[in-house]
């Protein structure tokens, strides 16, 4: 097969996978009259930007919220997954092994059912309907993965950067934050663009524990436009846009210290 053919063959599949979101935004400019016109219209005929006045009016808040979760959620995650990772790779605990696969089984479970011990247990506490609640529930959907990355990447690092530092006297935690994590930073990035991620786009742990609160995040602000007799099409999809740009921007920037730290680990010389 010719590379003219392959270029073709990969140009025609990123066109369908990519076809959603441009529908999404070709949706996001169309007036409630022509959502239903048959055929659809491919482009946003008499377009209207009704979406996002409805995004600047309404939805801000709601994104406000989603941002402070993503962050609180980074910071935790990383705070926890990266000692750990560091005390797995370096320091071999007894029990070690044992705990990375306890950490790759945490991941399989799902979602609605963490939420559900989350209710109870968030109940007694007296902390739903908080951001707080929502940032350490995010997190432990972020913090295994964490730990499995970081101890991937650390344990690559040559033992002779820890061995000196050691030597010249840094106790074991003044050679983590000062050797090791400078050297991690594909780790941290990675760790950090994954966990702002889930935490960006989570709607299970937002309509659980979350569901009458105060402050909510993005997923529930788009979850309001939609009722048992009315559809804000234009609305939802200008939302979704808006909401799509942080995790792109982030995508972008962060996409080569995320491959950079994902395959980590995965080659030995």
């Amino acid at each position: 097969m010719s590379r003219h053919i392959k270029t073709a063959i990969g140009v025609v599949l990123t066109a369908i996978m990519l076809f959603p979101v441009y529908w999404m935004i070709n949706v996001s400019f169309t007036r409630d009259t022509d959502m239903r016109a048959d055929p659809p219209h491919l482009f946003p005929v008499d377009g209207t930007l009704e979406g996002y006045r409805a995004v600047l009016h309404q939805q801000m808040p709601y994104l406000g919220t989603s941002l402070l979760i993503g962050l609180g959620t980074v910071v935790l995650t990383v705070a926890i997954s990266a000692p750990a990772g560091f005390s797995l790779a370096k320091l071999r605990p007894r029990g070690g092994s044992v705990l990375s696969f306890v950490l790759l089984i945490a991941q399989m479970i799902p979602a609605i059912i963490m939420a559900m011990g989350f209710y109870a247990i968030y109940l007694k506490a007296g902390v739903l309907n908080s951001a707080a609640g929502l940032i350490l529930a995010d997190s432990t959907i972020a913090v295994p993965f964490g730990v499995l990355i970081f101890t991937a990447f650390m344990s690559g690092i040559p033992p002779e950067l820890t061995n000196a530092a050691l030597i010249d006297g840094a106790s074991t935690w003044r050679t983590f934050v000062s050797v090791v994590l400078p050297v991690s930073r594909n780790a941290v990035v990675t760790v950090s663009l994954f966990a702002f991620l889930w935490a960006w786009s989570d709607f299970v742990f937002a309509t659980t524990l979350d569901g009458g609160g105060a402050h909510q995040p993005i997923t529930l602000g788009i979850y309001h436009y939609i009722g048992n007799n009315n559809q804000q099409w234009n609305a939802i999809m200008a939302t979704a846009v808006v909401a799509s740009i942080p995790a792109t921007l982030l995508l972008i920037a962060a996409q080569r210290y995320v491959a950079a730290g994902v395959t980590a680990g995965a080659v030995k010389d």
